[in-house]
């Protein structure tokens, strides 16, 4: 039987960014997940051009990312969505991994709903959701705000920057959090392809 050589898992961040907080999330998400093995591609989506919707298309996992606006996804992102439609109707993204981060100017802001609304538009497309996999942090006496997952978000990654900070104003502990994201789901997405193979070689 031959080696296995393990190939490292393509992985694609797909962001929109309204004023820099969530592309320096987008940007952290990319370097975990480069640190875990996988190579990555950053993907704004409200300037995607044909070669980078065809890395999605490509990738083993893409991880989704917006501000939260109004309690869900901004409209650039909402409008990336709906472009997926022709993509959902033939299941060309069915099995791939996903997961995703948000950011708002409130340590609660209704990111769970943004959060939501990637999961149900992954389960759309018949993607595996992969959660944050992080207990809640800066929940006790002794725990600070220093801790990864400060804000207690369970379905991904969620942060909080100031209402009127610029992008150099991201908590540090959300710039980690959203780099333990990338490289569970680099680490994951290895994982896939591994049992793929296995599979295929027993079938």
């Amino acid at each position: 039987m031959s080696a296995f050589v393990t190939l490292p898992p393509s992985v694609v961040v797909a962001f929109h960014s309204g004023y820099g907080h969530t592309a320096v999330l987008a940007e952290a998400v990319r370097r975990g997940a480069a640190d875990a093995g996988a190579d990555v591609a950053l993907v704004p989506v409200d300037t995607i051009t044909g070669e980078q919707w065809q890395q999605l298309d490509d990738a083993d996992a893409i991880v989704f990312g917006s501000p939260t606006y109004m309690g869900s996804a901004s409209a650039a992102f909402h409008t990336f969505a709906e472009a997926t439609s022709r993509r959902f109707s033939k299941g060309r993204w069915a099995d791939k991994l996903a997961a995703g981060f948000t950011n708002s100017a409130s340590k609660a802001g209704d990111k769970s709903s943004t959060l939501a609304f990637f999961a149900t538009f992954a389960a759309q497309h018949r993607m595996l959701w992969i959660s944050l996999g992080l207990p809640a942090g800066w929940n006790s006496t002794t725990a600070t705000e220093n801790d990864l997952n400060r804000l207690g978000f369970w379905g991904g990654a969620g942060a909080q920057t100031p209402l009127d900070g610029g992008a150099d104003t991201v908590h540090t502990s959300d710039i980690r959090t959203a780099e333990h994201l990338g490289a569970r789901v680099a680490r994951q997405s290895a994982l896939a392809a591994a049992g793929r193979h296995a599979a295929s070689v027993t079938a």
